[in-house]
């Protein structure tokens, strides 16, 4: 179902705040003619110029960070210093665009055995489509928008129906720095709008962040209009622990590292693997930091006290998720409440003895639920690893490096880190595999989807 209006409702109150109307048809059309004729001259313009104004768009996402950080806590009940720290991590990636692009981008000479003078240039492709989701309402526009601003291309963008402040936000960022009206459109799209500019033969692509279903419906509608398509969709990421001399040190990282963001993170460690001889303390360690916590307003950040998940309906799936696991039979060692509504409060939990019978097994939980599982041995360890749909990313803790990285070797991912949560800067790209989607944001790898790798040869 389309949506009818895009609306601030803040979760930590389950109250509307705003609402914004959804695009007219001949809305659309404009943004699609806008995006069409500012290609000609943005793709044109030197990439020196581009990354002057991209620069400038770090600026600001540094200059509004607190403002931007309060926008998205009402939006969606990120904690404070979390949509603050989002902000100014959007500065450091449309920085990294605007010095490194230039130098990504470069022509590539190979090597001819013909004779002659062999180049693949990196050019632009046109008009691109961007949908991004609610859960990191700035990171995911930047990480989209600056490649392909450097690059020349440029951009309808399609936010979800509960961030229209952020996506609002964005938009006047953007035309503050100077970027040509055109060039970045920010649009309050229908689903069925979305279709139909997928279809628009001017489009040249689509990247979408959000769920497998998702996924799976702008894949296909991609494919069917033979349009490059950028999917990062879901994950169950291990955070596999062999051994450790500090297992309260570890347990803190693995707790911080699931909880951020409320738990609401792609990549967050949604399946903590341990070896048996530690697996008793890890899970008191966790237990201590889960019990006791009360919901708390995410704007004040109180010790002790825990943000709302994005919306009630958050919540309530991610409850019945864990209520399926306890109803036959894993242990809810902490958390796990669902507070009277309409606020979206779901009490931070540990659970253990999930099984294959359970849903929290296969499925995706999207919130603050630390699942546990015993292992014996490192091949255990990577089998439940990879036992998996999804494969964005993983990591793989050790006092043994060589030990942890042969498994982490093994792990079925996009990403893989040793010793470390994830890792996670501008410059280190992003994505997965399996039904984790496919391609690749961020890095140099960033620069390097929605591109004509075009040949430039010249003959002897």
């Amino acid at each position: 179902m389309s949506a009818q209006t895009y609306k601030v409702l803040n979760p930590a109150t389950g109250q509307i705040v705003e609402e914004f109307p959804v695009a007219t048809d001949d809305e659309v059309q404009q943004a699609l003619d806008a995006a069409q004729t500012s290609y000609e001259t943005w793709s044109q313009t030197d990439i020196a110029d581009r990354a002057v104004i991209v620069n400038r768009i770090a600026e600001i996402f540094a200059e509004r960070a607190d403002e931007l950080g309060r926008i998205m806590t009402t939006e969606m009940g990120k904690p404070l210093s979390e949509a603050v720290g989002e902000a100014e991590f959007c500065k450091d990636i449309f920085e990294y665009f605007a010095t490194e692009g230039p130098t990504l981008a470069a022509d590539q000479e190979i090597k001819s055995l013909s004779g002659g003078k062999a180049v693949v240039q990196k050019r632009p492709i046109g008009p691109l489509l961007g949908i991004m989701p609610w859960n990191f309402p700035l990171y995911q526009v930047a990480r989209f928008a600056a490649p392909n601003l450097m690059l020349g291309n440029t951009i309808i963008l399609k936010h979800a129906e509960s961030c229209p402040r952020s996506a609002l936000a964005i938009q006047e960022i953007f035309d503050q720095a100077g970027v040509p009206t055109g060039v970045y459109n920010n649009l309050f799209a229908t689903h069925d709008q979305i279709s139909t500019i997928i279809e628009d033969p001017r489009i040249q692509g689509v990247s979408l962040t959000g769920s497998e279903r998702a996924g799976a419906i702008i894949g296909e509608q991609a494919g069917r209009n033979l349009k490059k398509a950028v999917l990062e969709l879901g994950g169950s990421d291990p955070f596999v622990v062999l051994d450790s001399q500090d297992i309260a040190g570890i347990a803190e990282t693995a707790w911080g590292f699931r909880i951020d963001n409320t738990g609401q993170a792609c990549n967050s460690n949604k399946r903590m693997i341990v070896m048996e001889d530690i697996y008793d303390e890890f899970v008191a360690e966790l237990t201590k930091r889960a019990e006791g916590l009360q919901p708390g307003d995410p704007l004040k950040e109180e010790a002790g006290t825990f943000a709302p998940m994005s919306s009630r309906k958050a919540a309530e799936d991610l409850h019945a998720q864990v209520q399926d696991a306890v109803a036959k039979g894993a242990t809810l060692h902490a958390g796990g409440v669902l507070h009277e509504g309409p606020a979206a409060y779901y009490s931070p939990a540990v659970l253990t003895g999930v099984t294959k019978e359970m849903r929290a097994y296969y499925e995706e939980l999207f919130g603050p639920v630390a699942v546990v599982y015993k292992v014996s041995d490192d091949d255990e360890a990577l089998a439940l690893a990879n036992d998996t749909v999804y494969g964005l990313g993983g990591s793989v803790h050790s006092e043994d490096v060589q030990r942890a990285e042969k498994v982490a070797m093994g792990l079925q991912s996009g990403m893989a880190s040793v010793n470390a949560a994830s890792a996670e800067s501008a410059e280190m790209p992003f994505g997965g595999v399996k039904r984790s989607g496919f391609g690749r944001e961020l890095g140099p790898l960033g620069m390097d989807e929605f591109v004509n790798k075009r040949l430039y040869y010249i003959s002897e």
